[in-house]
């Protein structure tokens, strides 16, 4: 799985249309009409995320690897 950085994958939210409805400290939360769950990516500069929480936030997303 290829490595992303945080604000990369912030990018990719607002692209699938995900709306940032705050941030906290280093965290955005993201927010999607219709859909319950709030995402809260850290934004930690160009550092990656780690495997499995990248997973996690993909599965609840619904973003597929060939789409990072």
């Amino acid at each position: 799985m290829k490595a992303i950085s945080g604000k990369d994958f912030a990018k990719l939210l607002e692209k699938k249309g995900w709306e940032l409805r705050r941030v906290s400290g280093s965290h955005h939360i993201y927010v999607k009409e219709g859909t319950p769950v709030r995402l809260s990516v850290p934004i930690h500069g160009n550092k990656p995320l780690k495997i499995g929480l990248l997973k996690h936030f993909m599965k609840v997303a619904g973003i597929r690897e060939n789409e990072l």
